[in-house]
């Protein structure tokens, strides 16, 4: 049933145009001079010990960390190898942790290469029986962290183009999303690109003759949550030209997740819809970048897609103004608090309205939309402490969010609380650009290990993923 103006008109003025959801996070302070005083060192105690100070250089030149942190490297592009004996692959993006056997921990990574293999120095090795497309550079590799420190690391799929960000699902596997829109005969490619595909940390033989999910869309996909309550499937779009959409796919009436199960599904399964949404006025609303206000609210009401596989139109532009809205770089999703956590990673020329990052979180039982976290844009990104352009999220096991930062200029790992305050939690040292113009590659991949203890973060390029621990604390609501 379609939640209708009149009836979000109603639902507002009787719970407030700023919806309180436990756990979630609070407003953020919009300006960049607000976001610039992060709480570290004194400035922490004085705002109740939120954070956990100031950052300290590393000597070894790659990930700077507050005191009694440390972190260890766990895999690196161009230096170690898989079992196979093969170079890890390059380019480490969306990640997520798996409890393994025998007190392992397993992640998948992906790797995200676009285009044809020649492009690429450490492609995702084509093995045998895990290939999609043989003409295709990216994937995942699977890595397991064992309780004596032994790593190993194996492909989980190959032969797919920019695997970006993806999920997690309920049931334990990882669902890695093709950031792509190349079709078969395009760009070296010799099958259609812009798919979701399964990988099983925990049996590889279940990755075997890797299947595309056609039912979620051909698109540029960037990541994707499950419902685990309803079963919906929540997918963003990291496009422009126009602005990409927010999707939600409705499993076939009486299916019932679990290992394998999608696998099973038709192409054309379950309802596939684009997001619309209106304000409290009943107003349609045509871009997310509207909002300028932390606490906004938005009614959301769902839109069926005429063509999901795009066979002729991409789908963002199966759509005329007024039937969906659009945002410039939706990036990052995580379930948590009953909802989905969505970003927006920054709005330019393109959108009605510029900033540099906004959070939402979409309540499915309430089928609203309320901005959590927006950040003005920032006029220095080449000086530490504003923060800018979010990208990959997870909700953290000690209160609020952890971010990385895919900005421009100084990289961080960032944590918002409950109640707003943010706070660097790493800086990311590692220069590949000069010394007279230096560079610093995105965060990727933030996932926190399933006991909590450890938070994995990926620097994308030249691809290292990392292990870092500490003495992680409840942040206050300060």
């Amino acid at each position: 049933m379609s939640l209708t103006r009149r009836d979000f008109a109603r639902n507002s003025a009787i719970t407030g145009a700023g919806v309180a959801l436990a756990g979630s996070v609070g407003a953020l302070a919009t300006a960049p001079q607000a976001l610039a005083s992060t709480d570290t060192g004194s400035e922490a105690d004085a705002h109740g010990g939120v954070g956990y100070g100031p950052l300290i250089a590393d000597p070894d030149g790659i990930l700077a960390l507050p005191a009694g942190f440390k972190y260890r490297v766990i895999t690196y592009s161009g230096k170690t190898t898989l079992e196979s004996g093969e170079i890890t692959p390059s380019n480490h993006d969306g990640t997520a942790t798996f409890d393994g056997p025998r007190g392992t921990t397993l992640l998948v990574n992906n790797h995200e290469l676009k285009g044809p293999r020649a492009n690429w120095k450490y492609p995702v090795p084509l093995t045998e029986g895990l290939v999609y497309d043989p003409a295709a550079a990216g994937g995942c590799t699977v890595v397991e962290v064992r309780p004596d420190g032994h790593v190993a690391e194996w492909v989980g799929i190959a032969g797919t183009s920019t695997n970006c960000a993806g999920g997690r699902t309920p049931w334990g596997t990882w669902l890695t999303c093709e950031e792509n829109e190349d079709k078969a005969g395009s760009n070296g490619m010799t099958k259609d690109h812009g798919y979701v595909f399964e990988v099983d940390p925990s049996d590889r033989r279940a990755n075997r003759a890797p299947k595309p999910l056609k039912f979620f869309g051909r698109y540029a996909h960037e990541a994707v949550v499950i419902d685990p309550k309803r079963g919906h499937a929540y997918l963003t779009e990291d496009a422009a030209s126009p602005n990409g959409l927010l999707f939600r796919w409705t499993p076939p009436k009486g299916f019932e997740h679990g290992r394998g199960k999608l696998r099973a599904l038709a192409d054309d399964a379950g309802a596939f819809e684009a997001f619309k949404c209106f304000d409290s006025g009943g107003q349609f609303v045509d871009d997310l970048s509207r909002a300028t206000k932390i606490g906004t609210v938005y009614g959301v009401d769902w839109v069926t897609v005429p063509d999901r596989d795009a066979k002729t139109v991409a789908v963002r532009k199966q759509f005329t103004d007024g039937q969906v809205t659009r945002a410039r770089k939706l990036e990052g999703m995580w379930w948590g608090d009953g909802g989905a956590y969505i970003v927006s990673s920054y709005a330019r020329a393109e959108s009605p309205v510029q900033h540099d990052g906004q959070v939402w979180f979409y309540d499915p039982k309430r089928r609203t939309l309320t901005l959590k976290v927006l950040l003005g844009v920032n006029p220095d990104p080449s000086v530490d402490g504003a923060f800018d352009g979010p990208d990959n999220i997870t909700v953290s096991p000690y209160g609020g969010l952890v971010i990385a930062e895919d900005g421009e200029g100084v990289q961080h790992l960032f944590g918002a609380t409950d109640s707003g305050n943010t706070y660097p939690i790493a800086r990311n040292e590692l220069n590949i650009g000069t010394e007279d113009a230096p560079e610093y590659s995105e965060f990727t991949g933030v996932t926190f290990s399933c006991d909590g203890r450890t938070l994995f973060a990926n620097i994308q390029t030249p691809g290292i993923m990392l292990a870092i621990t500490g003495p992680w604390k409840r942040q206050k609501r300060a």
